[in-house]
């Protein structure tokens, strides 16, 4: 362990455990998170920090742009899709949300191609949203691109949830909210995905 995280360990065990050690003790028993966050893996962009929450209240999924696949229950490796399942059907969450940001390495590499050194599992990753985002840059001005392709992606992750029969099911019936967010790194402000399919500021 690096000094960094043990010194982190450290001031958690002093100065948050004590705290908040009967809240851990209960979750113990099991979690009840009342939201699932599909978000980047990007060390800028926590969920848990951007949101304020407890331990216990998010079930978070994090990856490279934020992406969700369409259901495709073939039988290979799905980690995002093994979530999302567990997420609805076992913890039985209200909302999920997927949250994008800015100057997102993932999109950028959908944009640009990806790294030399990033092509064994990066690269394919990415390469499944690049078609959509790379519309973006037909259609806005160079300076609009970066973060019209960030809110792309957001909404193909979307639409890409709908695709699974038991969260089209559960959003049908009222009982799961979808929503879509992007975060600002360097203004810290929120926007959301509108009805009419745009990013509005969160106030």
């Amino acid at each position: 362990m690096t000094d960094e995280l043990a010194d982190g360990y450290h001031r958690f065990r002093q100065n948050r455990w004590p705290s908040e050690r009967a809240e851990y003790e209960a979750l113990a028993h099991g979690q009840k998170p009342h939201t699932l966050v599909v978000a980047c893996s990007d060390s800028r962009a926590d969920p848990a920090l951007i949101f304020d929450t407890a331990p216990g209240e998010l079930f978070v999924v994090r990856n490279v742009a934020n992406l969700v696949p369409p259901y495709e229950p073939d039988g290979k490796l799905h980690g995002v899709s093994a979530a999302l399942e567990f997420g609805v059907n076992v913890l039985q969450v209200k909302r999920i949300v997927v949250m994008g940001h800015a100057y997102c390495g993932g999109v950028n590499a959908m944009l640009n191609g990806s790294p030399a050194n990033c092509q064994d599992f990066v690269a394919p990753w990415v390469e499944q949203a690049a078609p959509t985002v790379r519309r973006v840059v037909e259609e806005f001005p160079a300076d609009q691109v970066e973060r019209v392709a960030e809110e792309t992606v957001v909404r193909l992750s979307i639409d890409n949830l709908r695709t699974f029969p038991w969260i089209a099911e559960r959003e049908a019936a009222g009982d799961l909210v979808l929503s879509g967010l992007h975060f600002g790194i360097a203004d810290g402000i929120l926007t959301k995905l509108t009805g009419a399919r745009r990013f509005e500021r969160l106030d």
